[in-house]
């Protein structure tokens, strides 16, 4: 994600605090960059996760496995 789109973010949360606050489009405009930071960071931890190996008390690695339910 661009630091545009982080400093758009903090923009539209300080409107979003003023007496005047935000308009629809604003709104919409604010929940659609905040789901796209979300996906970005969520994205950027799976990949960190799976390239993640963890390695036991004598020394073997064994990559990380997602939880199964």
């Amino acid at each position: 994600m661009e630091q545009k789109q982080i400093d758009r973010i903090n923009e539209l949360a300080r409107k979003a605090k003023t007496p005047e606050g935000l308009t629809e489009w604003e709104r919409m405009e604010q929940a659609a960059l905040r789901r796209e930071y979300i996906d970005s960071v969520l994205g950027n931890l799976k990949s960190q996760l799976d390239h993640t190996y963890v390695v036991d008390d004598q020394g073997n690695k064994r990559k990380l496995k997602q939880k199964e339910d």
